[in-house]
């Protein structure tokens, strides 16, 4: 199931939430497949979303990702619209100089809007 889960992932190249793999993989219960996502997020394989979808979503990380903050995250990019969420790797996000004491560990960076498809 972890394969098929993954190859689905990489064949799609785009973000996905636990509802699209159900939808996808209807034969396997909801549980196999959160157990699944957790296990990819836990060994570096995908790293997780909070769009203003409110949904939890995953994607793919790109080669040599290790999802530290500030360098390996990035901007993503959420459509009202059609409700897609966008990864765009290239773009981090700024790192700042927060109040002593403060450590952070992680990062999220969304902006929201309409995508090409929906702007025109």
């Amino acid at each position: 199931m972890r394969m098929r889960i993954l190859l689905f992932m990489a064949e799609t190249k785009s973000v996905i939430s636990l509802s699209d793999l159900e939808e996808k993989f209807t034969h396997a219960d909801r549980t196999t497949l959160y157990r699944t996502l957790k296990t990819f997020l836990e060994h570096g394989l995908v790293h997780q979303i909070n769009d203003a979808s409110g949904i939890t979503k995953f994607a793919l990380c790109s080669e040599n990702c290790t999802c530290s903050y500030p360098d390996d995250v990035h901007v993503h990019f959420y459509c009202f619209s059609c409700e897609q969420t966008f990864c765009f790797p290239h773009l981090g996000i700024p790192n700042y100089d927060l109040p002593e004491n403060f450590t952070p560990s992680n990062g999220n960076f969304v902006i929201t809007g309409s995508c090409p498809s929906c702007s025109s």
